[in-house]
């Protein structure tokens, strides 16, 4: 009797066929919604880095570019003042504005996580207002010691102090529950905003408009030397969040599924408020203080790519950064010659935001969708 060939047979723990090709479906749409983004980043960098009082065609911007990075590629047909003005004043800002609204987007995403409430950003949190207090009070108190301190570091430890205080608080039982970190985190936004206040009223005239224009927050005076660091923190928080999108989804499932599947809370938690600290202090230091951009952006990433971090961590980060060019763009060109600050920008789209989330919220509790 001849023996009868078998089928092979896939692994035991192999997803069956529809949901593999389901899930290969996912990555490319993910993998294109990533390339769309970043090709849209790209192109609004360029028409930025050349729109100004002096208007500097895409084309020749894009030319400038690749000259500087790539020198002898294309031939010259732009003048000095051209090269000038996009390279050494309008591109260094605007991809500071990319950096800082890509690490808002990345602050505002992890903090909605840990405290699983959809209205936390550094501002609702007190972690930028810290983060300001320490950069101001490094900026107006000259004699004493702390005016040594470099902005960065000041701002760092501002929002190191928030957070610490933050945990303080917030602590109960010897567990932190999100509820009083959003309570906890308002109080200390308005000590804070007023303790930046009394050094901002005491301080010298002549220092009170540098003062509040970085305060309403401004990447006007960026220059290259301005964005290393804060790339690299960028970078690093991104790298660390993407490490950590397993335990990131576990807290949006409740403290007792996250418990079940071996998570220690407060370490975790603590672990990523003190990374969230650390990139508002850098982020504040080098722009000041942008508001709603954590509020605004994590919603929107959601439409897109629905509240899985292993999606969501990118596509935030992109989509920061495409808001933050856009909002410098508008801010310097709406009011021209006059120059908006970047805040008032992002609070006049973020206070609407706010309170139709808030309408939203309202909502789904009536219909009893709430958590």
């Amino acid at each position: 009797m001849t023996p009868t060939a078998s089928a092979p047979t896939a692994p035991l723990n192999a997803p069956p066929v529809p949901l593999r090709a389901n899930l290969r479906r996912r990555r490319l749409r993910h993998l294109l919604t990533l390339a769309a983004l970043t090709c849209v980043l790209v192109v609004l960098v360029v028409v930025s880095a050349g729109t100004g009082m002096v208007f500097v065609p895409p084309e020749t911007t894009a030319r400038v570019v690749a000259d500087k990075l790539l020198p002898g590629l294309v031939e010259p047909t732009w003048t000095a003042v051209e090269a000038q003005i996009v390279w050494e004043y309008r591109l260094p800002r605007t991809l500071l504005a990319a950096i800082v609204g890509a690490g808002l987007a990345l602050v505002g995403t992890t903090l909605q996580a840990v405290v699983r409430n959809p209205l936390a950003d550094p501002w609702v949190l007190g972690v930028s207002s810290g983060a300001g207090l320490g950069a101001v009070a490094s900026l107006v108190v000259a004699g004493s010691w702390f005016a040594v301190v470099p902005l960065p570091v000041a701002a760092f430890l501002g929002a190191t102090c928030a957070t610490a205080l933050l945990f303080g608080l917030a602590r109960r039982q010897g567990r932190l529950t999100p509820l009083r970190l959003v309570l906890s985190g308002v109080a200390l936004s308005y000590l804070f905003s007023a303790a930046t206040n009394y050094l901002v009223l005491t301080t010298d005239a002549e220092r009170v408009f540098g003062v509040l224009f970085f305060l309403l927050g401004s990447v006007a005076s960026a220059g290259w030397n301005d964005l290393a660091v804060s790339l690299v923190v960028v970078l690093a928080g991104l790298v660390h969040l993407t490490a950590r999108v397993r335990a990131l989804n576990a807290l949006l499932a409740g403290d007792e599924a996250a418990t079940s599947l071996g998570i220690h809370l407060d370490r975790l938690r603590g672990e990523l408020l003190l990374l969230t600290s650390l990139m508002t202090g850098v982020m504040v230091a080098v722009s000041g203080g942008i508001g709603f951009v954590g509020l605004v952006i994590p919603h929107l990433s959601r439409l897109f790519v629905g509240a899985d971090h292993r999606r969501l961590i990118p596509v935030a980060a992109l989509v920061g950064a495409i808001f933050l060019v856009l909002v410098d763009l508008v801010a310097r060109t709406v009011a021209a010659p006059v120059e908006l600050p970047i805040g008032v920008v992002t609070a006049a789209i973020g206070a609407p935001f706010f309170l139709w989330l808030m309408r939203r919220r309202n909502a789904e509790r009536r219909g009893g969708l709430s958590r």
